[in-house]
């Protein structure tokens, strides 16, 4: 199989992966100056780099290099370590480097006004891939988003039986009203995207959320949610929560965020009668901007 068509194809279906390719020899190896190795997500492989203890230790390398997203140089003296002398290695030294693969960031915006708009600019400028998502033609067409990947006109409901966005996906749900917000999320919540975020104050999220949990739908589900979504920069214009949400989007792909901001109000899920209790002392936050 030919190295560069399968990155394009894991990278088309939405997977991570590593590239490790020798680039410096002296003495002798095994193999040659530029030789590569796949490493797919599930642990397949495609190329080879010599075999033997070497490219068992790449592997491994390579799997914690997807995970982590950062690329990794490694030198390898055959001479002087026993344990690569297994037949398979001829003595020398190589260095390999190993970079991620990794899929390209695809952000879903449900809703296509004033926040939807300016979202998909702003995300366009930071480098995701954006697909828009709205039931009004007159909103959601390429005339208003034209280098969007995709631009879905269709019922919610229906438009998101027919999506299944991969582990690299992000979301966001920025419909003109709570009611629509909630049927996406009601949808959401059980992807597996790595990101989640929801408009609206925080009493509106609340609400949202006792909703759900009225329908059956476990409290724990919402914890990983990011609702007031956005980091918190006093955005007041659709253009500057635009800004907000993508920063924080950036700070999740970047791994700079270690736990969702808006969990900082320790709301307690799961616990009606303290839902009760608590929205009354809860602070507004933004108003829910179409």
């Amino acid at each position: 199989m030919d190295i560069y068509e399968q990155i394009v194809e894991l990278r088309r279906q939405g997977r991570r992966g590593a590239v490790a390719t020798i680039t410096n020899v002296r003495g002798s190896i095994p193999s040659f100056q530029t030789a590569k190795m796949l490493v797919r997500d599930d642990g397949s492989i495609v190329g080879t780099i010599g075999g033997g203890c070497v490219e068992a230790e790449v592997w491994q390398v390579a799997r914690e290099v997807m995970e982590e997203e950062k690329p990794r140089s490694l030198t390898f003296n055959l001479n002087n370590n026993p344990k690569y002398d297994t037949g398979l290695v001829c003595g020398g030294t190589l260095e390999i480097f190993i970079e991620p693969v990794l899929p390209p960031a695809l952000l879903y915006i449900f809703g296509a006004g004033h926040v939807a708009y300016n979202l998909y600019k702003v995300a366009a400028i930071a480098g995701f891939d954006v697909v828009v998502v709205d039931d009004r033609e007159a909103y959601a067409n390429r005339e208003r988003f034209p280098d969007a990947r995709e631009v879905i006109a269709r019922d919610f409901e229906l438009a998101t039986s027919q999506l299944n966005p991969p582990e690299s996906s992000y979301i966001v749900i920025v419909t003109r009203g709570h009611h629509d917000d909630m049927r996406v999320l009601r949808w959401a919540i059980n992807t597996r995207a790595r990101y989640l975020g929801m408009i609206g104050s925080r009493r509106k999220t609340i609400s949202i959320y006792k909703e759900l949990e009225k329908e059956g739908i476990p409290a724990e589900k919402f914890r990983d949610v990011h609702a007031p979504v956005g980091l918190e920069i006093g955005a007041v214009t659709p253009e500057e929560i635009a800004v907000a949400i993508v920063a924080e989007m950036i700070a999740v792909r970047r791994r700079a965020l270690t736990e969702v901001p808006s969990k900082m109000y320790s709301y307690p899920l799961g616990n009606a009668a303290a839902h009760e209790e608590q929205d009354a002392a809860i602070e507004e936050g933004p108003t829910h901007i179409p």
